[in-house]
């Protein structure tokens, strides 16, 4: 079986398989959503989330993007240097950027990713399309899972930047596909 640059290195183990975190950690999950109602088509909507990273970029916030990748690497981690397989289609287990590709389906109209960058935590990205009144809707959502108190410094740090790049990046997807 042929192998490719981009799919190297196998995602961590999930943090929730090792019991133990602090007390005070507490299972918290943390989630940041931005919601975007189109007059578009869902496959109008579905082209420009798979088209995500890579070349394309993030559509938004590129250079706090690569800041984040370069920061990644100087602890270890991937970074943005793996790109993406394929500039249209994305598939469960694809490497894409600094994230893996846990879900991707059009007919079921989700996306969603999980981040093997260096955080102290489990983070994801997702994307979903539901229909609501006759028009589409785009569902974005980030979720963290901290580890520790360290996790919990990491949310809160970056939540304005967070916030700022994930609803620009929602409004451009939508720009996108209207």
């Amino acid at each position: 079986m042929e192998t490719c640059w981009s799919d190297s290195g196998a995602p961590p183990e999930p943090e929730w398989i090792n019991c133990g975190d602090t007390a005070y950690a507490g299972g918290t999950i943390f989630e940041c959503g931005y919601r975007a109602v189109l007059d578009a088509s869902p496959a109008e909507v579905w082209r420009p989330i798979v088209s995500i990273g890579g070349r394309t970029g993030w559509y938004y916030g590129d250079k706090l993007w690569a800041l984040r990748g370069m920061a990644d690497r100087m602890i270890g981690g991937f970074g943005l240097r793996r790109g993406r397989r394929h500039p249209l289609n994305l598939h469960s287990g694809d490497a894409l950027d600094f994230w893996r590709v846990i879900y991707a389906d059009k007919k079921a109209r989700r996306l969603l990713l999980f981040a093997e960058m260096k955080i102290p935590g489990e983070a994801w990205l997702e994307f979903r399309i539901e229909s609501q009144s006759g028009k589409e809707t785009l569902l974005q959502t980030a979720t963290f899972r901290p580890k520790g108190l360290m996790g919990r410094l990491y949310w809160y740090m970056l939540y304005p930047f967070h916030a700022f790049i994930f609803s620009g990046m929602c409004r451009r997807i939508e720009a996108y596909a209207d």
